[in-house]
C-alpha cells in the first residue's frame, strides 16, 4: 500500500503518524522528546527504552507508550526493528500520561502496521479516522506486562542501583547500603518508597530483564542464568516462567 501524499494544507487534520526503523546490534538513538505522543512496537530483536522515571525492555510483539514531552532513549540488542506510531496530543480522551509497557495483541498489530503502511492518518477521512480510534482503543485495553524497571530517585538510592547493575551482582546487601551511604534497613525504606519494589525484588526483576536482553543478543540460556546470578539454568528457567509465562525458548521461537 503507497502512501499518501500529504501537504500543508492537511497539517491541522492529521491525528496520527508513523515511522519504521532498523537498527543494527548495539545502535543508539540519544535522548529526546517528541511533541506527539508514542506508542513504540517492536517487531524484531529487542529495544531497551530509558526515561528519568525507569527503563523498559522492548521484546519482540511488545511496546512502550511514551507520552508527549518525555525525554527517553533507544537502544537496540541484536538487530533489531521497530514501528512507531505518533499520537496527537488531546485528539482522544484517556490517553496514559505516563510511560507504561503495551501488550501488543494481534489487532493491535495489525492497525499499528495498516497505519504505518498509510503515513499519517487524516481525521477528515472516516476510514482513518475509525482506523486511529480502533488502534488507540485497542492500547488502552492491553494489559501491562512485566517489562519496566522502576528508576530510583535519590542520590543513595541511584548509587546503590549502580552496584547491582556494574558487576557486583553477587554483592551483599550490607555491602550495597555501606557503599550508598546508607543502612540495610533505610535503603530498603528508600528503594519500596521510590520504586514500589523492595530491594531484593527489584535487583531480581532487573536481572530477568536484562536476561532478555541478553537472550535477544543470542546468549544461551546457561550463558543468561548465570548473568543475571541463577546457580542452575533450571532456576533462572523457572524464574522466567514466573515472569513472562513462558521458558525463554519459546519466548523467542517467534523472534
Amino acid at each position: 500500500m503507497s502512501q499518501k501524499r500529504r501537504g500543508a494544507a492537511d497539517e491541522p487534520y492529521l491525528v496520527v503518524r508513523s515511522a519504521a526503523s532498523d537498527l543494527a546490534p548495539g545502535q543508539a538513538i540519544r535522548e529526546h522528546a517528541h511533541d506527539w505522543h508514542q506508542l513504540i512496537h517492536a517487531t524484531s530483536g529487542v529495544l531497551m527504552i530509558a526515561t528519568g522515571g525507569g527503563s523498559w525492555v522492548v521484546p519482540p510483539s511488545w511496546g512502550v507508550w511514551v507520552p508527549a514531552g518525555i525525554r527517553h532513549a533507544i537502544r537496540a540488542s541484536g538487530h533489531s526493528a521497530f514501528r512507531t506510531v505518533y499520537v496527537a496530543p488531546g485528539c482522544v480522551p484517556g490517553l496514559p500520561d505516563a510511560c507504561t509497557a503495551v501488550t501488543v495483541s494481534p489487532l493491535l498489530r495489525e492497525l499499528i502496521l495498516r497505519v504505518v503502511a498509510i503515513g499519517m492518518v487524516d481525521r477528515r477521512d472516516t476510514i482513518e479516522s475509525a482506523l486511529a480510534i480502533l488502534l488507540l482503543d485497542e492500547m488502552r485495553r492491553s494489559p501491562v506486562p512485566p517489562f519496566n524497571l522502576p528508576e530510583p530517585q535519590s542520590d543513595a538510592t541511584r548509587r546503590a542501583a549502580q552496584w547491582l547493575f556494574s558487576g557486583e551482582a553477587e554483592a551483599a546487601i550490607p555491602d550495597i547500603a555501606r557503599a550508598a551511604g546508607l543502612s540495610v534497613r533505610a535503603l530498603e525504606r528508600r528503594f519500596v518508597a521510590e520504586t514500589g519494589m523492595s530491594l531484593g525484588r527489584w535487583r531480581r526483576h532487573g536481572a530477568l530483564l536484562a536476561s532478555l536482553e541478553r537472550l535477544g543478543s543470542g546468549a544461551s540460556v546457561k550463558q543468561a542464568a548465570a548473568a543475571a546470578g541463577y546457580a542452575t539454568p533450571s532456576a533462572f528457567v523457572a524464574a522466567f516462567r514466573a515472569l513472562f509465562g513462558t521458558t525463554p525458548a519459546r519466548y523467542f521461537a517467534t523472534d
